[in-house]
């Protein structure tokens, strides 16, 4: 049987003032569970034959019980606890799994109700709290899901439903219903990266095979974004709904609505300000770069929203944005890229500027870019006396050689492209540098 695949991305570190070194007085947890039952009798669970050795005429019948049976929740928490029952239902629905991936004729419109009532009994809960308040996902390991035996295989069915040919909407939206997605959506916030991979794929054949529910997705991953950006700053999911995002704005029709612009400028652009944006910065940069794909025109929002929230004082941080500027760049129409040339270039000669090599070193590297540099020698009357006195002033103070080195042929570009105005602003920036040490002599002597 095969199973989703799991993504655990490498991200650097943001948040400079970590707390790691009064941090945890105790060892997390591996692993915890929101599935309590109370403490009682064990649970038997009636053994069923297997769905291959009835009668077909039989098998949508028997489908039935075994869906009800795996209602059944168990304490995973407790290890030693109904084993017996535990390794039956897994087995169950396991069976269940390739029932649904291989036959014909067992989709009754009874089987909706409950195919649905069994994925809501499994999946269906109260996450379980972080060990600690203080639980980093960047560094810390995730708490994993104790019943994910029983629950991975509950997922990989209700994906093998969602796909099965026999599959009508028409039927399935009475059951998966608006009250259905929220549940679905809470559980984006799980610590587990298993269970967001399979929720990320339930979600996306959702919203694919749901027209009247496509709306209320978006507006509902519209608000987990609010709270995230503005209120709690804490949401495990956000890469996840990142990239269902990424496809659904592939497949906007154009010209884009209104509330698809308005998400773009109100939601998408503030989350540039948290934290964590490490954690989903790559699938944050592609939905802005898919928005820009699709129209142009909001090219010039996009750059003066990511320029206001520009990192101050997170060096990481400004690599990444300097990063999703070039991808911004790398699609940008020329129309548009004269519309934003003068606030950019400034931002990026004081990223060249800057004493921190990263930043600096990743600003420079826009020189190797072709269509980047085509762009600014079509705008190099602009651009040029933007950077000039900065990349001079670099060349022959930086502390960093390599950084010298890169400037140098950032300059001998400048002077390839103007040579007329590189000489002008070569002269200009000398007869001021000189004024300014007359003056500070005179005033030294003055004293």
């Amino acid at each position: 049987m095969s199973s989703a695949p799991t993504t655990s991305p490498s991200v650097d570190k943001v948040d400079g003032f970590s707390r790691k070194s009064v941090r945890k007085a105790k060892q997390k947890r591996s692993q915890s569970s929101s599935q309590f039952r109370s403490q009682g009798k064990p649970i038997e669970l009636t053994p069923l034959p297997l769905l291959k050795d009835v009668p077909a005429p039989e098998q949508p019948e028997l489908f039935l019980k075994k869906l009800q049976q795996c209602c059944t929740v168990f304490d995973f928490m407790d290890t030693l606890s109904d084993l017996k029952m535990k390794e039956y239902k897994r087995s169950t629905l396991n069976e269940l799994v390739d029932y649904v991936t291989v036959s014909r004729g067992y989709l009754t419109e009874q089987a909706y109700p409950e195919v649905v009532k069994m994925v809501s009994h499994n999946i269906f809960r109260t996450l379980p709290p972080s060990d600690s308040n203080e639980f980093d996902p960047e560094e810390d390991e995730p708490t994993l899901e104790a019943s994910w035996p029983h629950l991975q295989l509950v997922y990989e069915f209700f994906i093998r439903f969602l796909e099965s040919q026999e599959f009508q909407p028409s039927i399935a939206k009475k059951y998966i219903d608006q009250k259905f997605v929220l549940q679905l959506l809470e559980l984006f916030d799980s610590e587990d990266p298993r269970e967001r991979d399979y929720l990320k794929t339930v979600l996306h054949r959702i919203y694919g095979k749901f027209l009247g529910l496509r709306a209320f997705i978006r507006k509902q991953i519209n608000n987990i974004f609010l709270r995230f950006v503005y209120e709690t700053e804490h949401f495990n999911g956000v890469a996840e709904l990142l990239e269902i995002l990424g496809s659904i704005i592939n497949g906007f029709a154009l010209p884009l609505k209104a509330e698809h612009k308005q998400f773009l400028v109100k939601v998408l652009i503030p989350l540039h300000t948290v934290r964590s944006l490490s954690l989903f910065h790559a699938q944050l940069a592609y939905c802005i770069v898919q928005f820009l794909e699709k129209d142009p025109t909001l090219t010039e929002p996009v750059i003066r929203g990511l320029l206001k929230f520009w990192p101050k004082t997170c060096s990481q941080k400004e690599v990444m944005f300097l990063g999703e500027l070039e991808e911004i760049l790398d699609v940008i129409e020329p129309t548009q890229f004269v519309k934003i040339q003068e606030p950019l270039f400034k931002q990026i000669s004081r990223c060249v500027s800057s004493p921190h090599f990263q930043v600096a070193e990743r600003a420079l590297y826009y020189w190797n870019n072709e269509y980047i540099m085509s762009l600014i020698e079509e705008n190099s009357s602009v651009i040029l006396p933007i950077m000039f006195a900065s990349l001079y002033r670099i060349s022959k103070e930086h502390w960093n050689p390599a950084i010298v080195a890169l400037v140098y042929n950032v300059l001998k570009a400048f002077m390839e492209m103007n040579s007329t105005l590189f000489d002008e602003l070569t002269a200009t920036y000398k007869s001021d540098r000189q004024r300014c040490l007359r003056s500070l002599d005179a005033l030294l002597l003055g004293v």
